[in-house]
């Protein structure tokens, strides 16, 4: 993916990332301002994938030429931007690295970026890549550094260190002596102080989103490479002591890394193997097995998010093996017939709070073992606890989560929210939905069905019997129960004598899951409404636009965003599930794959509207349909490249299954 041209009113708001399979990453913008407080070139997991620190916010970079300075780096103050080396930048290129390439004084530089798989360093390379007539080329780095934790901002203080520590090609600074020390392996000819503060910095992003949006940041030091004679100058920053001679076999390995991610792409289409390679960057350690990160740049890892994403980042892609330990992390953290739903970033204990991550589980296992075949493994490793999860669910646990004496699965307390539908402001939860919520109903079956193949399978037909009996159960209270006629779709929540008709895309999954509610006539026309209401060329909105709650922009302050976040908001990654219905349900299944594939083309502009090669979190439900929320989302990555290989291109899994794990 590459901009040319670059122009700084359109490409502020284009950003890059990086990640180091830690949960540490970089980002910025493509012009090199950061333009929010989670922008910078070194944020460390401290304890992976949590205790996530920003350490290096930038470079202030200066080339000299011929003694005439030009500024390459690109700053918001209050009420000015300052330098302006957006006018230097000729061009970005996403592939292999971000690469930025930059000409002034008739010197090209280029400049790329990369983080090191597996630690929490930062490799920044410069070259010069034209002929140059100047006789004298230098260029000088000033690094700005934040040491707080990530969600945060910094401040001028006397507390911090302003030691730098000088060894032979490395500086070091620990600015807080509870906080890692930073160190910078260099080429620099000369390294020079001493520091000082660089004020007032300004994140508009942040500013719009009603958050704190100024940062003072600190430069410990200045590097003055002769760039002129070397035609290149190297910086690796990272919480380990590096050498600069280490550049160019961590280039080379890096490269070959993301080149080997492609070949795990299944088929040749360009968009699959674009998801295949950004859904790399959520997949991340967790203690000796792995996790995924729900969405850069301010989400860690959570449970629903986690086996909702499973299968599209790891089973299409044949990583079974990293989908494997993502599943026994999960199951070694069940509590009380619960999937964690939250591990919070300082390490403390997972928070259990959410009705649906656990019997997505239930969903992931299942397409592990469709993909794998490893029974054996499900049967001994995880089917007690499903099975654990089953009889908790019974007779009852957390937050009134329990089968009610009609078979369907009820939830829900004051003040609490439970479902994907979680937005919280204060003490008022925007979307309650307390009572039977109709995408749990679906969830609930398809887990006891799931549990009862299971047990079959195993040759356990007394354990079988008991899901398979709530099962028929479950779903003829369904059926009685949630059919709206009036609107021919399904309530979205029944709570007593309640009925919720809100037109929501919760009601795909009793069509979308393995083991579906509904089939037939009425799936057909639950599909033909949430395409009729709630289908935009980014997703599906989270309530129709005829609803009197219906929120078309998701903007302004926390209050303002929180409140539409399920009022209107597009999801991007329930493309997925209706891509399944549609495909399920259509009378002529080549019909429904070609449209199914013109809808999934029409999502391709999302790769380059926001982060460039990811999909963000949301976007706005009103056209233009904008990017929002998160600009690089997990399940948004996995659900459509899930739907792309099996409902679009409908590739035998089976092919899947002599894929090389890595």
């Amino acid at each position: 993916m590459r901009i040319q041209s670059v122009q700084f009113d359109d490409s502020r708001r284009l950003e890059w990332l990086e990640t180091n399979g830690l949960g540490g990453f970089a980002c910025s913008t493509i012009v090199g301002m950061n333009t929010r407080r989670y922008h910078g070139l070194l944020t460390a997991a401290t304890q992976p994938p949590a205790g996530r620190m920003l350490l290096l916010s930038k470079l202030e970079e200066t080339l000299v030429v011929n003694g005439e300075r030009f500024e390459l780096s690109v700053n918001q103050y209050p009420g000015a931007i300052h330098p302006v080396g957006y006018r230097h930048l000729l061009d970005f290129r996403l592939e292999p690295l971000p690469t930025f390439v930059y000409r002034a004084g008739g010197v090209q530089l280029e400049k790329r970026v990369f983080m090191v798989h597996g630690e929490n360093t930062t490799v920044i390379e410069y070259e010069l890549t034209s002929p140059s007539s100047a006789d004298q080329c230098e260029l000088e780095i000033r690094p700005l550094i934040a040491f707080r934790d990530y969600h945060g901002t910094t401040h001028r203080n006397g507390a911090l260190n302003a030691v730098v520590s000088l060894e032979e090609g490395v500086a070091s600074i620990q600015p807080y002596a509870d906080l890692p020390r930073l160190f910078f392996a260099h080429d620099a000819a000369a390294v020079e102080g001493p520091g000082a503060w660089y004020d007032n910095f300004q994140f508009e992003i942040e500013h719009e989103r009603g958050l704190d949006f100024q940062e003072d940041l600190f430069n410990p030091l200045l590097f003055r490479f002769p760039i002129g004679a070397t035609r290149s100058a190297v910086i690796i920053a990272s919480t380990g002591k590096r050498l600069s001679s280490d550049a160019p076999q961590l280039h080379t390995s890096e490269v070959s890394r993301r080149r080997a991610l492609e070949d795990l792409a299944p088929g040749s289409d360009p968009l699959i193997r674009q998801l295949t390679v950004a859904a790399d960057r959520f997949i991340v350690q967790r203690g000796k097995l792995k996790t995924i990160i729900a969405g850069y740049p301010w989400f860690g890892d959570w449970g629903r998010d986690t086996m909702i994403a499973l299968p599209g980042l790891t089973l299409v892609t044949g990583r079974f093996d990293i989908a494997r330990d993502i599943l026994l992390a999960f199951a070694g953290s069940v509590d009380q017939g619960m999937l964690p739903n939250r591990f919070p970033d300082a390490g403390e204990t997972p928070e259990y709070n959410t009705v649906d991550a656990t019997l997505w589980f239930f969903e992931a296992i299942r397409g592990y073992l469709d993909y794998t075949g490893e029974f054996d493994f499900v049967k001994t490793r995880l089917l007690p606890v499903l099975n654990d999860i089953l009889e908790w669910h019974v007779r009852g646990t957390r937050y009134g989560i329990r089968v009610d004496t009609d078979g369907l699965l009820a939830c829900g307390e004051p003040g609490v929210q439970l479902t994907w539908m979680d937005a919280k402001i204060g003490g008022w939860v925007v979307t309650p939905r307390t009572g039977k919520p109709v995408e749990i109903q679906a969830l609930w079956y398809n887990a006891l069905r799931i549990a009862e193949d299971l047990s079959r399978r195993g040759g356990d037909a007394v354990q079988a019997d008991s899901p398979g009996r709530m099962a028929e159960r479950a779903r003829s209270s369904f059926l009685a129960q949630f059919w709206n006629p009036g609107r021919g779709c399904l309530y979205d929540v029944i709570d007593g004598e309640s009925r919720d008709a809100s037109v929501r895309p919760n009601q795909i999954f009793a069509v979308s899951l393995h083991h579906p509610l509904l089939t037939g006539e009425r799936a057909r026309q639950v599909v033909t409404v949430v395409e009729r209401e709630l289908l935009t060329p980014a997703g599906l909105r989270s309530l129709s636009p005829a609803d009197a709650n219906y929120r078309g922009r998701y903007e302004g302050g926390v209050f303002e965003r929180d409140s539409a976040y399920h009022q209107g908001t597009v999801w991007q990654w329930l493309f997925g599930p209706f891509l399944t219905a549609y495909c399920r349900t259509h009378p002529d299944p080549e019909a429904a794959r070609l449209q199914a594939a013109k809808w999934l083309a029409g999502c391709e502009p999302q790769l380059s509207q926001a982060c460039l090669g990811q999909v963000s979190e949301i976007a706005d439900g009103d056209a233009p349909h904008s990017s929002r929320g998160c600009f690089a989302q997990a399940w948004s990555v996995a659900e459509l490249l899930r739907a792309a290989v099996e409902d679009v291109h409908g590739l035998d899994r089976r092919l899947l299954l002599s894929a090389d794990p890595k």
